[in-house]
């Protein structure tokens, strides 16, 4: 037996609930072990909770949907000319180590690489994160992975996977173990569509400092959650409120 979490959405902050799940985990790397522990847990779930709506996250999932919002890959698209970067590619290579980062050449890489690259595994511990030119906190833990990802599946191209995505309102991700990971594409998907159906999406999406606040109810009473930045190269705080596509030049 095993226990994992199944993320469902809320109408509070932080949009998601997590439900500690038991079921009978499939010992194994195969994919046909993988998705024997899915289908385990999402019986023992929709067994307390029928009425559920489940989708596994993850590129091991047999729903296509589920496989196109893996964070392996869900697409950030730059504007121009520039390639599409995969949303796990674009969060490992904004890392930033005592020994070194960021490491935007992972960016183009192939989204297991990035995740597995020596540098990210041996780095020391995190200071910070760093994407577009602009500098992001550790704290809220999970902040970054889930605005991240949030706004991705905001952009106009993945329209149609977020449209498809609002009819769940629970999520797995057979890989995600909370005693050894902290970000989950899972709860991150759950917060997407609770913000969604409560209509506090777009607000929480105007800057970084709105979404902690919305989404973390953290404020420095300007909105901004400013304090929380550290700034880059004495560029005042204020830049952690530019919103994702401000900072890839999208808007």
């Amino acid at each position: 037996m095993a226990t994992r979490p199944v993320f469902h959405t809320s109408d509070v902050p932080p949009y998601y609930e997590s439900v500690m799940t038991d079921f009978e985990f499939c010992p194994g790397f195969s994919l046909k072990q993988k998705r024997g522990s899915i289908h385990n847990l999402h019986a023992a779930y929709q067994e307390a909770h029928p009425k559920r709506r489940l989708l596994e996250v993850s590129s091991r999932s047999e729903d296509e949907l589920g496989f196109s919002l893996s964070a392996f890959n869900l697409r950030i698209y730059p504007r121009g000319n520039k390639p599409p970067i995969p949303v796990e590619c674009a969060f490992q290579g904004s890392k930033v180590f005592e020994a070194g980062g960021p490491y935007p050449d992972l960016f183009s890489a192939a989204p297991r690489d990035a995740k597995r690259d020596e540098r990210i595994r041996g780095g020391g511990p995190m200071v910070r994160f760093e994407f577009a030119g602009r500098r992001f906190p550790l704290e809220p833990k999970d902040a970054f992975y889930n605005w991240l990802y949030i706004h991705a599946l905001s952009l106009p191209q993945n329209a149609e996977i977020a449209k498809q995505a609002l009819a769940y309102d629970s999520f797995t991700d057979i890989e995600f173990n909370p005693k050894r990971s902290i970000n989950c594409q899972a709860m991150a998907i759950a917060a997407y569509v609770g913000l969604s159906k409560t209509g506090k999406l777009g607000q929480a999406l105007t800057s970084f400092g709105a979404f902690l606040e919305v989404v973390y109810g953290m404020t420095d009473g300007t909105g901004a959650g400013a304090q929380l930045a550290s700034p880059a190269d004495a560029r005042e705080d204020s830049q952690v409120q530019l919103s994702l596509e401000e900072l890839l030049g999208q808007g």
